[in-house]
């Protein structure tokens, strides 16, 4: 079976790797973005799924856009993981077995683009991920498969990314291959049921001191490594890295230095600040920090 790969960053590469060794599988071509300037020096620099495909001599199309640079595909299947942009209904209608699609996530729980942040900043003790068929709206489509992650409260981002991948793969693989059979009933979503995520920026990492110890410390682990958790101190900006919830008790908002440790006050217990990043410095262990200040 002839499939086509939709998938650009790091994180579709394990899906397009198990798809690819699976001698029933054929992957034919990988669509991804267009290369783009990458760090300070602005290097341009291939999507990690395009590295793979040139590696593994898969054909390889980076169409700016869908809609205007229209692609010809021979595959039996389509598959999506990441993809990042919005696919065009007469694509997803060209293959005979539909469009699979990955999503990190419960659904109809986080459709969106962020919902492994979404799962961990809002304390959720449970995840997971769900299979399904691509349709025009946003993670809408029926589920194929569905499996569930345990949360034990100190994952960071990249955590349950390996989580998922540890998961993932294999599901997506097995489930191909009884959906093309046709020994799965697709099952609709429960639409009233569905909840959003958004695309996350720089402010989403912003502390509130108002908030919870436990809140802040689970945005810190949803969003690293981006956008990150910043704070204002003494006017300045500081990138927090590592916290641990402490049962010192502070206004919300003062702090403590306390024989080189530092606490910020929130709306219960105070939050103890482990390794801190002054802006235009290299991230440091807060002792560190404090010896010098």
């Amino acid at each position: 079976m002839k499939i086509a790969f939709f998938g650009t960053p790091e994180f579709s590469v394990p899906f397009l790797t198990a798809l690819d060794n699976d001698e029933d599988l054929i992957v034919s071509t990988v669509i991804c973005q267009p290369d783009k300037p990458v760090g300070r020096k602005k290097v341009l620099t291939a999507p990690a799924t395009k590295q793979y495909a040139l590696e593994h001599n898969i054909k390889v199309l980076q169409p700016a856009s869908l809609k205007k640079d229209p692609i010809e595909l021979d595959a039996d299947l389509f598959i999506v993981v990441a993809y990042g942009k919005i696919i065009p209904q007469n694509i997803l209608d060209i293959p005979k077995h539909g469009t699979v699609n990955v999503h990190p996530s419960l659904l109809p729980k986080y459709r969106g683009p962020s919902p492994m942040q979404a799962a961990i900043a809002n304390l959720d003790r449970e995840t997971g991920v769900s299979i399904m068929l691509l349709d025009a709206k946003m993670d809408h489509g029926p589920l194929l498969a569905q499996e569930t992650i345990k949360l034990d409260g100190t994952e960071t981002y990249p955590d349950l990314q390996h989580k998922v991948h540890a998961l993932a793969p294999g599901l997506l693989v097995d489930t191909v291959k009884a959906h093309t059979s046709g020994s799965i009933t697709p099952k609709e979503q429960d639409h009233d049921a569905a909840t959003i995520c958004k695309l996350l920026s720089r402010d989403d990492g912003k502390v509130d001191w108002n908030d919870s110890a436990e809140v802040i410390d689970a945005k810190r682990r949803a969003y690293t490594p981006w956008p990150g958790v910043s704070m204002t101190w003494d006017e300045k900006t500081f990138k927090i890295h590592n916290t641990s919830i402490s049962d010192k008790k502070l206004p919300v908002g003062g702090h403590l230095t306390e024989e080189n440790r530092l606490f910020f006050g929130t709306s219960t217990t105070a939050l103890e600040i482990l390794e801190i990043q002054p802006e235009g410095k290299q991230r440091m262990k807060t002792e560190d920090f404090l010896r010098g200040k």
